[in-house]
């Protein structure tokens, strides 16, 4: 989402509570699955959510490298057993670690959870709709991303970015576009998503050509990487003359330079309504 590249650090968590597009029917309650509700286990759930829970998922589960647990809904986990579950378990292939913590303690951080979820929404001072104008003119938004399929693939889906990433992250993530992108040297890893698994990369190939996009897979011999234009390039290493890794760096530009303070609220007003619905 960018007047010259891509916003690259949308891309959601893969495998956390509030991901995924379907709404499975929620199982019936049964006493195994019912969660504490007194002002002790609830306490004690919020404590352990700071501790375990807060760096991924924001100290008011507003969502950061993690999706934002403060809602009714969470695909994941539609009823308290499926939520219990996750938790203890983790989601496999994705970046949600299961917990050793004991079971009355993850029904404490369970109802923490469900608590999070009755808060009143967050108010935003800016008008989504002109921050839809904004996205698509001024910001150039569909040069690198995609809403409901309409866009372009250089840039991660934005279609459910509202549900994911709390205002607090998306503003800072528009004007701070590296901020949490990995500073050191990180393997690519299929089960770790954007941002903590994103490169932008410049390869050579001994043939002359010149390269430089996202990282999009590798490993030892091989790697693949999207150009801004969505063309996607696969090469053996052993074809590269030159591979640089810019670690930390971001192509999108800080948007704090490109609009007024009103229109970076319109435009974050914007991004948190799109949670997936057309």
């Amino acid at each position: 989402m960018s007047v010259r590249f891509a916003l690259m650090l949308f891309l959601p968590a893969l495998g956390t509570l509030a991901q995924e597009p379907h709404q499975p029917a929620a199982a019936p309650s049964s006493p195994a699955n019912r969660l504490p509700a007194s002002p002790a286990d609830l306490a004690a759930g919020a404590a352990l959510f700071q501790v375990h829970c807060a760096l991924c998922h924001g100290p008011r589960g507003e969502g950061g490298k993690g999706p934002a647990l403060a809602q009714p809904f969470l695909p994941r986990a539609p009823d308290d057993a499926a939520l219990l579950r996750v938790i203890a378990g983790g989601i496999p292939l994705s970046e949600m670690p299961g917990s050793q913590l004991p079971a009355p303690a993850i029904a404490q951080i369970a109802a923490h959870v469900r608590a999070l979820g009755r808060l009143p929404p967050e108010r935003l001072p800016g008008d989504a709709a002109r921050g839809a104008q904004l996205y698509a003119g001024k910001g150039a938004c569909a040069t690198c991303h995609a809403i409901h399929g309409r866009g372009s693939a250089f840039g991660p889906d934005l279609t459910a970015i509202g549900a994911r990433r709390s205002a607090a992250y998306l503003r800072r993530a528009l004007l701070d576009p590296a901020a949490d992108l990995p500073q050191s040297s990180v393997p690519y890893r299929s089960d770790v998503s954007l941002p903590e698994n994103f490169l932008f990369v410049r390869a050579t190939t001994r043939d002359g050509r010149a390269l430089a996009g996202a990282r999009i897979n590798e490993d030892a011999f091989s790697l693949q990487l999207r150009e801004p234009s969505g063309r996607v390039h696969s090469l053996f290493k052993s074809e590269l003359a030159t591979l640089h890794k810019d670690r930390g760096f971001s192509p999108m530009p800080a948007y704090g330079e490109i609009f007024s303070i009103p229109e970076l609220d319109n435009l974050v007003a914007y991004l948190a309504s799109l949670r997936g619905q057309k």
